[in-house]
C-alpha cells in the first residue's frame, strides 16, 4: 500500500513533510540543556538554522531574558520582528501557560497576528514523574474550559491566524464538534496529537493510529512525542503520511543519546523523512498544504 492510499495520510501531503520545529517551551531550562534559546535574537536565530535544517514551523513560546516565561505583547513582537528579520519559517504562538489570564494571552495574538497558533483543545492533569526519583519532576493541573478555548478561538479568528488544535487525549479531538456547529472552527483543521504527557494519551503506535482515525479526512496533522517517546513515534507518523515536530520544548536528544540542538533536531527529522521518500516541505509548501493565510 503507498502513502497515497493510506486513509492515515487524511489531508497532509504524502510526498512532503512538514517539520515543525518547538524551540523553546515553558518548562524548560539551561540547567537541562545549555542549547535552549531564552532571547528573541537567539530564537530567531535558531529558527533560521531550523529553516536550514528543514523545517517549515517554529513554534515558540516566549520567554525573558532570564529564561522565565511570559506573555508579554511587547516581547512577542520584538520575536516576530527577530524571526521574520532572518527567514521566511512559519512563525507559530504557544498560547498555553499557567497562572496567567486569557486576555494576556490573546492580546499578542491580534497584536503581532502570527501565521499559526497552539489552541489547547481541553484541560488535563499534567505532570511528569521520575521513576528514578520516586517522584514529580512536576504535577499541575493544565486548565483549558471550553469559554476559554472560544476566547481563543475568537481572537485567532480576528487576526487571521490558523489554529492548530493540540490534542493530549481523544476527548480533546472530539472537542472540535461545538466550535465547528457555531462556524468558529472551519474545515481543513491542523491537529497537533501530543503523546506521552503524564495524564494524557499514553505513546505508542496503537495509540497514534487510533487518533488519527479520529480526525477529519481533510485535516492536516502532525505527532509530537515528549522525551524518548519522540522518535519512535516520528517514524511511526512519517510512514503514515503525517506531519512531525521536533525541538528542545519536547526532547533533548538523538536517537542514540547524544544531547543535540534546534537545529540537530531537525536534521535528523528531514533524514528520517527522506528516508521513506518524503521530502520536507518549505514553508510556502507548508502554508499550501495546511490552508494558512
Amino acid at each position: 500500500m503507498t502513502l497515497e492510499t493510506q486513509q492515515s495520510v487524511k489531508g497532509n501531503d504524502p510526498d512532503r513533510t512538514i517539520i515543525s520545529a518547538a524551540l523553546t517551551g515553558a518548562l524548560t531550562t539551561r540547567d537541562q540543556c545549555e542549547a535552549i534559546p531564552y532571547t528573541p535574537e537567539e530564537i530567531a536565530k535558531d529558527a533560521a538554522a531550523a529553516r536550514e535544517s528543514g523545517a517549515a514551523i517554529a513554534h515558540i513560546h516566549a520567554r525573558t531574558d532570564e529564561g522565565e516565561q511570559t506573555v508579554d505583547t511587547e516581547t512577542y513582537q520584538e520575536i516576530y520582528d527577530a524571526v521574520r528579520d532572518r527567514t521566511d519559517i512559519l512563525i507559530n504562538f504557544s498560547t498555553g501557560a499557567v497562572g496567567f489570564p486569557v486576555e494576556e494571552r490573546t492580546e499578542y495574538l491580534r497584536e503581532v497576528g502570527p501565521d499559526i497558533a497552539a489552541l489547547n483543545m481541553g484541560s488535563m492533569n499534567y505532570a511528569k514523574y521520575s521513576e528514578e526519583r520516586e517522584d514529580f519532576v512536576f504535577n499541575m493541573v493544565f486548565e483549558n474550559p471550553f469559554d476559554d478555548i472560544r476566547a481563543f478561538v475568537r481572537a485567532m479568528n480576528d487576526a487571521g491566524v490558523k489554529p492548530e488544535l493540540e490534542c493530549f487525549d481523544t476527548g480533546h479531538i472530539g472537542s472540535i464538534r461545538p466550535f465547528l456547529q457555531s462556524g468558529e472552527l472551519e474545515h481543513p483543521l491542523q491537529f497537533s496529537l501530543i503523546m506521552g504527557v503524564l495524564g494524557g494519551i499514553p505513546a505508542s503506535v496503537e495509540n497514534l493510529a487510533h487518533q488519527v482515525r479520529q480526525l477529519p479526512d481533510d485535516a492536516t496533522w502532525q505527532v509530537i512525542g515528549i522525551s524518548e517517546d519522540q522518535w519512535p513515534l516520528v517514524a511511526a507518523a512519517l510512514s503514515m503520511g503525517g506531519n512531525v515536530r521536533v525541538g528542545l520544548e519536547d526532547n533533548f536528544y538523538l536517537p542514540n543519546g547524544e544531547m543535540s540542538t534546534n537545529p540537530g533536531l531537525v536534521e535528523r527529522a528531514a533524514e528520517m523523512s527522506r528516508n521513506v521518500g518524503r521530502e520536507p516541505a518549505t514553508p510556502d509548501e507548508a502554508r499550501d498544504i495546511m490552508g494558512v493565510a
